[in-house]
């Protein structure tokens, strides 16, 4: 179970709010860190200026983990971060965010 809440550094700042969903879908800084490093799958972010990253999670289900930054120079500030049940379209994704409260 996540305890510890990720530490601010000169490349990434964390939302109290990413903070939260960390804690609620049972997600690591350094699972996010990977993601930030290598995403499967990158779009624009439904809120403006914003850019939002994919990748699978190896369970026995498929689900896939997303994250929403915004890019402030060579800074990225964490927005949000969730678990998507399944295999997502990018309109499926789109409904889950507006219907989650993400």
């Amino acid at each position: 179970m996540y305890s510890r809440s990720p530490k601010n550094t000169s490349e990434i700042i964390w939302t109290k709010h990413a903070i939260n969903k960390m804690r609620q879908y049972n997600l690591s800084a350094s699972r996010l860190k990977k993601l930030l490093k290598n995403p499967q799958h990158q779009e624009i972010g439904i809120v403006p200026k914003t850019i939002a990253l994919m990748q699978s999670a190896e369970t026995k289900r498929p689900t896939e983990i997303w994250l929403m930054y915004q890019p402030l120079g060579q800074v990225k500030k964490i927005i949000t971060a969730w678990r998507y049940p399944g295999i997502s379209s990018k309109k499926t994704i789109r409904d889950f965010i507006k219907n989650n409260d993400i």
